[in-house]
């Protein structure tokens, strides 16, 4: 007797479709498809603000129906940072009413990405906030102590994002900014001065208009103190400096992005939390160079793999100051140049 003889019977048994076992679906759900729905009908906006995996975003900009949607990040989106100032498209309830929910499908190219790393090793970034055109560095005159080679990181993160910089120097009626300003003659950097009985408001305000400007400094140096004279609605928190450590508490503790509305028209003033440390682990060096327009044109000279640093033998910008080509404003700005570069050596 073979394995499919029955006892009663000396034919195989015959099956048909009742005879197949179906294991049921224990979630009662559809399968998963890798096939994502195009969204044809997503609006777009703008993220001002990040809380807890919840995302602030402002719909409809400067037209009528303008509106904040709070949206959360969709599962396909979850390997994918949403930072403030992503262009983003959102599905879902869209009204912005209280109790609503959005969803965000995809994020917007991105124009610039200002981005930092623990340290000049780690490969690893840090995205502090996106499509912002314009960095304002703030440092103190005094308490702190200004420090030059973080504002150098700074001013090389903008260079490499492709961010104009400018630059705040507070606490000027506590100590002269002259000596620490001077390191940065070469550079066409704005500077603005201030005094904590006479910010320069409306200058640095007209400097804002029709930008979306990052503010970054060392904890400690006004930034949230400035931020709030700007946008008085904003009620950023402010602290002071340790008498014992010399240093900044932190006060701001997200990035968010608040509206500059003054007599010349609007902008947008993206405060970041304080920090002590500005690592340039994803930098690439080619692009310090290229914000340097009038010396990359020299440095075409240069032999393959040039630092560009004093010691670089036969670097062509070395070359064109010994021989008198750069003159006075030139040498100022191959110091800032070859300064910044160091910070790669």
């Amino acid at each position: 007797m073979t394995w499919w003889d029955s006892a009663d019977d000396d034919e195989p048994e015959r099956y048909d479709e009742s005879d197949v076992r179906v294991r049921p679906n224990p979630k009662g759900n559809k399968p998963r498809t890798k096939v994502r729905p195009e969204h044809a009908d997503a609006v777009t906006g703008v993220v001002l603000g990040v809380d807890r995996g919840r995302y602030t975003t402002l719909v409809d900009e400067g037209l009528p129906t303008e509106r904040e949607v709070l949206a959360a990040r969709a599962r396909e989106l979850r390997k994918r940072a949403v930072v403030t100032g992503d262009r983003v498209d959102l599905v879902s309830d869209t009204t912005g009413d209280d109790g609503t929910l959005a969803r965000i499908v995809r994020i917007q190219p991105r124009a610039t990405l200002l981005r930092r790393s623990a340290d000049d090793t780690d490969e690893v970034e840090r995205i502090i906030v996106a499509n912002a055109d314009q960095l304002l560095v703030v440092v103190a005159a005094a308490n702190p102590e200004p420090r030059i080679r973080l504002v150098d990181r700074y001013l090389v993160a903008a260079f490499d994002a492709g961010i104009e910089p400018l630059l705040c120097i507070t606490k000027t009626d506590l100590a002269d900014p002259a000596d620490f300003l001077a390191n940065f003659a070469g550079l066409d950097l704005p500077v603005f001065e201030s005094a904590n009985d006479e910010m320069p408001l409306d200058e640095i305000g007209r400097a804002l208009v029709g930008h979306r400007t990052v503010f970054v400094g060392h904890s400690g140096v006004g930034k949230s103190t400035l931020v709030n004279a700007l946008v008085p609605s904003a009620d950023r928190a402010t602290g002071v400096v340790n008498t014992v450590t010399g240093r900044g508490r932190h006060t701001s503790s997200s990035t968010v992005s608040l509206r500059l509305d003054t007599e010349d028209g609007t902008g947008w003033v993206i405060d970041t939390p304080g920090v002590r440390s500005f690592g340039l682990g994803h930098v690439n060096p080619d692009n310090i160079l290229g914000a340097f327009s009038d010396l990359a044109v020299i440095a075409e000279r240069c032999p393959r793999g040039c630092t560009h640093l004093p010691d670089a033998p036969d670097c062509a910008l070395n070359e064109a100051l010994e021989a008198g080509e750069l003159g006075d404003s030139g040498r100022a700005r191959l110091d800032s140049l070859q300064r910044l570069l160091t910070t790669f050596a």
